[in-house]
């Protein structure tokens, strides 16, 4: 079993890697996810411009467990509408060096569904 610390830096020099090729632009935002043990979080970031547009995370947000796939599909339909408010409706998904599954993916499917296009 790998270590928790020895796990997060191979996570970073994926999400590095995967860096290289994503940029977020104006007219293409970049929905970046972060996921720790008990939270989940996410940011729609304009890279050419150096700022979020719009964040969401289960800390913020009135979920009771923010570990959990339920809590991440709920996310993803907040992030989708809070996007919608601001006029984006594309975006570059960033995992942020996870593996698309579990909570990744359900985040990502719930921001479709709510009309976020990726």
């Amino acid at each position: 079993m790998i270590p928790q610390r020895k796990r997060n830096e191979i996570r970073q020099r994926v999400h590095t890697r995967i860096r290289r090729r994503l940029t977020g632009t104006t007219e293409r935002p970049r929905l970046n996810v972060y996921r720790s043990l008990n939270h989940i979080y996410v940011q729609v970031i304009d890279d050419a411009k150096g700022e979020t547009l719009v964040s969401a995370s289960t800390v913020a947000s009135k979920v009771k467990t923010g570990g959990n796939v339920a809590a991440a599909r709920e996310i993803g339909k907040l992030i989708a509408e809070r996007a919608k408010e601001k006029g984006i409706s594309r975006v570059v998904f960033d995992r942020g060096g996870y593996l698309y599954h579990g909570r990744i993916k359900a985040l990502a499917d719930a921001a479709r569904e709510a009309g976020l296009e990726f």
